[in-house]
């Protein structure tokens, strides 16, 4: 996935003292409404939704000190803190347990013994931002064609208890100790020293890995706990990046493998290799694959992630396919033969009949799904798009009965809205019904939930990469100019502010204990309505 900065190309087309026991209660409020944001979506359903209150509208003018990086924060209003990123930040924040972990690279060196263009993973202090430890990942020996360079970690982390589950840039699932090294290195993983140090150099015009000697962790590296490596064990052919958020149902965790095409766009190397993988959490063991055989109809690549749907107490598996198609599979995978399977539930085509003429990628024609399924009251929400490399074209957010079985293409529909662009969005949903999703070509759509009616629009007038979060009756959402802008979650638009964080948005806003996080390409700024930490 070929990621660079680019303008926008529209298709038009388209206090005072209290009682005791009053505190106490004031307090039990305070502590229902904050909660760590633990994963992508914060739960395994994915609603980019919150429940959290008292959260930030206006941030003030975000400006930097004459020369530097550093944020003035005289200009600023409710800013906690803010943290210096890499040069380019897609991965999302996660936070749990006290603290954050965001995704990066290595343009902003932590650690000298840690240089050149690497992959990294922050984790940091929650109260205030300081940094503890990083996961550092050498770069895959092919380049671009499967870990496209400088683009650093693309996974937002799944955090339970005092471990981080996370997919790499070079296609691997890591479990990772949530302390880092501080407390030594825990688990049967003990290679921390040679992972961190191979280095992709040319050999006769060709890309190879070349071992540089070992150089032991310290206390602000990163703690393997298991490691598995999904090119070596299952052949994937990672198209350009790699970057699932894993989801974890009960004792397996499920992961995107990320497999696409060449460098030619028209050659799928690994046909047979698995889509989707279930892993022993604790182990790292694997215990089966879909049994969909998507990778032999894939448009391009596959970068949705997994979700969790509880439909009529049955847990299913949601899954956006390289193919176009969102899938249901049964959470626990079913012998047969010498294999081990994930079976499909039901299968919805997302793309209709007549954009299948077109040739992939048409801006008329089908698109893969990018986005994540969004589960709520017994329906599915998934948009398509496509690499945002192929710029804008047609798209379809569809609304899926999830109590039906088989090829629901023609049954499941409840509704769909084709006046949308590509999306590689997740949708927000309010207990109220209310929808929010952007699209590519810069629109924010609030929908009605049940019936896909459209209540307003707006322009961003840039390309939007992350998705919608909405809380306290406000959705938060971020572009590629930079600008961060808050809307009213209501019926009617009402635009709340629009602040420039002085570098493009491609992450989702997250909230976290009281504190709205915002990562552009360069920081990650923490706002609240609290005291700040910041002078």
């Amino acid at each position: 996935m070929k990621i660079k900065i680019k303008r926008k190309i529209k298709i038009k087309r388209f206090p005072l003292f209290a009682p005791l026991h009053l505190c106490a209660f004031a307090l039990m409020l305070l502590s229902s409404r904050a909660e760590d944001w633990p994963q992508w979506g914060g739960r395994a359903m994915r609603n980019m939704y919150s429940t959290e209150k008292g959260l930030p509208d206006t941030f003030g003018k975000i400006a930097f000190k004459p020369g530097t990086e550093d944020v003035d924060a005289k200009a600023a209003k409710n800013l906690k803190y803010v943290v210096k990123l890499g040069s380019q930040s897609y991965g999302n924040a996660t936070v749990a347990g006290g603290k954050i972990f965001i995704g990066t690279n290595n343009e902003n060196p932590r650690d000298p013994k840690h240089v050149g263009d690497r992959s990294i993973l922050l984790c940091l202090d929650e109260k205030t931002g300081e940094f503890l430890w990083q996961l550092v990942v050498p770069k895959l020996a092919a380049g671009k064609v499967n870990d496209w360079e400088n683009l650093g970690l693309l996974s937002s982390p799944t955090v339970e208890g005092d471990r981080v589950y996370l997919v790499t840039s070079r296609c691997e699932v890591l479990c990772l100790n949530a302390n880092g090294m501080k407390n030594g290195n825990q688990g049967p993983y003990k290679d921390e020293a040679k992972y961190y140090v191979k280095d992709v150099l040319l050999d006769r015009g060709k890309p190879t890995e070349h071992p540089a000697p070992p150089v032991q962790p310290g206390p602000k590296d990163a703690d393997i706990i298991w490691r598995y490596d999904m090119i070596d064990e299952l052949g994937v052919y990672p198209h350009n990046a790699s970057n699932c958020s894993v989801l974890i149902v009960d004792d397996i965790i499920y992961v995107c493998t990320s497999n696409g095409q060449d460098w030619t766009h028209s050659n799928i190397p690994s046909p047979n290799a698995p889509t989707l993988i279930a892993l022993n959490k604790k182990t790292g063991e694997f215990l089966g694959e879909d049994d969909a055989h998507i990778s032999r109809r894939i448009f391009h690549g596959q970068w949705s992630s997994p979700s969790l749907a509880v439909v009529n107490g049955r847990k299913e598996i949601l899954f956006g396919g390289g193919d176009g198609i969102c899938y249901a599979f049964d959470p626990k995978p079913v012998k047969e033969g010498d294999d081990l399977f994930l079976k499909t539930i039901w299968k919805y085509d997302c793309n209709p009949p007549d954009r299948k003429k077109f040739k992939y990628p048409d801006a008329e024609g089908a698109s893969e799904i990018n986005s994540t399924p969004v589960f709520y009251k017994n329906r599915i929400y998934v948009a398509v798009g496509q690499d945002p490399e192929h710029g804008e074209g047609v798209g379809i957010l569809s609304c899926i009965d999830a109590t039906k079985t088989g090829d629901i293409t023609q049954t499941g529909k409840i509704w769909s809205f084709d006046k949308i662009h590509r999306s590689i969005c997740t949708a927000s949903i309010t207990p109220d019904g209310l929808l929010f999703i952007g699209d590519f070509s810069g629109y924010l759509y609030c929908l009605d939930a049940d019936t896909g009616k459209v209540h307003w629009t707006h322009d961003l007038k840039a390309h939007i990469w992350g998705s919608t979060m909405v809380a306290d009756g406000k959705v938060y959402i971020g572009d590629e100019d930079g600008d961060l802008m808050v809307f009213a979650a209501s019926k009617e638009k009402k635009i709340l502010s629009e602040t420039n964080l002085g570098a493009p948005v491609y992450s989702t806003p997250v909230v976290a204990n009281g504190v709205l996080y915002v990562a552009s390409n360069t920081h990650l700024f923490a706002f609240s309505t609290a005291n700040t930490t910041l002078p």
